[in-house]
């Protein structure tokens, strides 16, 4: 899934515009204008599309976070967040985050995409990735999961 594809996704789950969007980025410390926003937000054969890096997409999901769960102190002698590239386990990790999402209710979000999955294979995702039980999330997984956000009852 590429990232304008998540965001075109997430504005449509989450209702968002582009200057909405443009306000989440600059929360997560990216500042960018709703007109560069709805160039991200095109298809690829579109004129005038913009493929969407890591960095703005890191930023509008982090902005998520800071935008319902409020900022976060940095924790005394813990080490400044390291840049790290984005993968749908870590696009999952921060949507739960942002949506406040225990395992109950994303397994039934992913239900209502017609996904059924354990609590256990669930969690498989938020491991380490060194761990023995990770479990890498696929493109399609998280396309499902967006989806049941869609389909919910607009809660998200």
């Amino acid at each position: 899934m590429t990232n304008n594809d998540l965001l075109r996704s997430l504005r449509y789950a989450l209702k968002l515009n582009g200057e909405a969007i443009a306000e989440l980025c600059a929360l997560g410390g990216h500042d960018i204008r709703p007109i560069e926003v709805l160039k991200l937000l095109k298809k690829e054969e579109e004129t005038g599309f913009v493929a969407c890096d890591d960095r703005v997409a890191a930023a509008f999901l982090d902005g998520l976070i800071v935008s319902r769960r409020g900022a976060q102190e940095p924790k005394p002698g813990s080490a400044a967040a390291t840049e790290v590239s984005l993968n749908n386990n870590l696009i999952l990790r921060k949507l739960r985050i942002a949506l406040e999402l225990t395992d109950e209710a994303m397994l039934a979000v992913l239900a209502k995409a017609g996904v059924q999955i354990s609590k256990s294979e669930l969690s498989a995702m938020f491991r380490a990735k060194g761990h023995r039980n990770y479990k890498p999330c696929g493109d399609q997984f998280l396309r499902n999961f967006i989806r049941g956000l869609i389909l919910g009852d607009g809660n998200a």
